[in-house]
């Protein structure tokens, strides 16, 4: 009996095995007749050498049309700790998405065939996400330690492919296309179901994801040199994935996918005790847009007050600068998008806005029976410091209200 196995796009059944094994290498291949063998037992020495926990190597054939599939087979039959996965389509996404999710390892990992990536990175890459700090685990050839030989093309596109997500996607993780990565299994088979892409652009779809979900990725300077006669077509690809990122940008800004329901599901816990993660950059933009909501209040108020009079000047400004308020601190404090829940979350604003109202108008009642001729900016003034006092119940209240749209959510 061989630890061959032969499937279609079905996730396959994990081999028969008496150990627990840590960490499963993936190998996704295409037509590598000439390279598979080398890569396999290099890795399976590396494996045996330098990593001190069960490893296994699975070979992922994307429906080669060589000798690739038969290749593998015979490695399996002579090699325990190997496997043979084979796809009837191509698509490394779609490889990985389909070992990933079926393996028993705590770890699943891959790295391309070629072995651009020098293996001593492997156990550094690892070791983090089998202890349990990290989530994913990603080889980056930017790093200021890292050290690689390839063409200036390459460099070039690669560069600015990582510039593109930081600017569209707001992504902090430094190099998205390195064939070098690992997950932990237990979130992998949360991410799989809702990353879209089948082939390259698969890395960085599940990054962003697990980014904005709030995972921590560990990144690994690597050693990296490129294969001159790699197959890859650069420019189709590099075109694919700025397909990929319109589309996944579309899809945040919409909303459409469950960050919400997985942050709460796999996000960490509180670092200190009372502090929810994020708040404190929540606390930062709530400020900025209370800022500029302050700021057109005072415009508004003061534009108002010759035409309507103190009273219905403040109701006219906190009004209208409510209603951005609370649209802005959804979108970007909050990170909620779409148009799922926005009339309901502006009616709960403005019972925010009432007691804002309610605050404020008290307040100049107060001032005018203390002192009748009070001018426009001493009313100003006052007003200000009371809609100081709303914005601290602003926030509270309306984190409740947008915290309550995240339980929904998982529901």
């Amino acid at each position: 009996m061989t630890n061959s196995l032969v499937r279609g796009e079905t996730a396959p059944e994990p081999p028969p095995d008496t150990r627990t094994v840590a960490l499963d290498v993936v190998v996704p291949v295409y037509n590598e007749e000439r390279d598979l063998e080398r890569c396999v037992r290099r890795l399976h020495e590396h494996l045996g050498a330098h990593v001190p926990f069960p490893s296994r190597i699975t070979v992922a054939d994307n429906a080669s049309t060589d000798a690739t599939l038969a290749i593998a087979h015979r490695l399996a039959a002579e090699i325990d700790a190997v496997r043979v996965v084979h796809l009837d389509e191509k698509g490394r996404g779609r490889a990985l998405r389909t070992v990933w999710g079926a393996s028993d390892a705590t770890v699943v990992a891959y790295m391309d065939v070629d072995l651009s990536t020098d293996l001593n990175a492997l156990l550094p890459l690892v070791a983090p996400l089998v202890s349990g700090h990290s989530d994913l685990a990603i080889g980056s050839r930017l790093a200021r330690s890292s050290r690689v030989v390839r063409g200036p093309r390459r460099e070039v596109i690669s560069r600015c492919y990582n510039l593109i997500l930081r600017g569209a996607l707001r992504a902090k993780f430094s190099d998205a296309q390195c064939g070098f990565k690992a997950i932990r299994t237990d979130v992998a088979r949360q991410l799989l179901p809702l990353v879209q892409d089948t082939g390259w652009f698969f890395d960085t779809e599940l990054l962003v994801l697990a980014e904005r979900v709030g995972l921590r990725i560990h990144e690994v300077p690597v050693d990296w040199v490129d294969d001159p006669d790699s197959t890859v077509d650069v420019v189709a690809t590099a075109t694919a994935d700025l397909k990929g990122v319109v589309r996944v940008g579309r899809a945040l800004a919409a909303g459409s996918l469950p960050v919400a329901a997985l942050r709460t599901s796999l996000g960490r816990e509180p670092l200190v005790p009372g502090v929810p993660p994020g708040m404190v950059g929540q606390l930062v933009r709530f400020g900025v847009i209370g800022v500029v909501s302050t700021l057109a209040y005072a415009v508004l108020y003061l534009l108002a007050h010759p035409l309507f009079g103190a009273q219905a000047a403040n109701l006219l400004a906190l009004l209208v600068t409510a209603v951005f308020n609370t649209a802005a601190n959804r979108a970007f404090t909050f990170g909620i998008r779409g148009r799922e829940g926005a009339a309901r979350h502006q009616l709960q604003g403005l019972a925010v806005f009432a007691f804002g109202l309610l605050l404020t108008s008290g307040s100049l009642l107060v001032l005018h029976r203390a002192l009748p001729d009070a001018s426009r900016h001493l009313e100003l003034a006052v007003l200000v410091v009371a809609n100081l006092v709303a914005t601290l119940t602003r926030f509270v209240a309306l984190r409740r209200v947008f915290r309550s749209h995240d339980q929904e959510a998982t529901l």
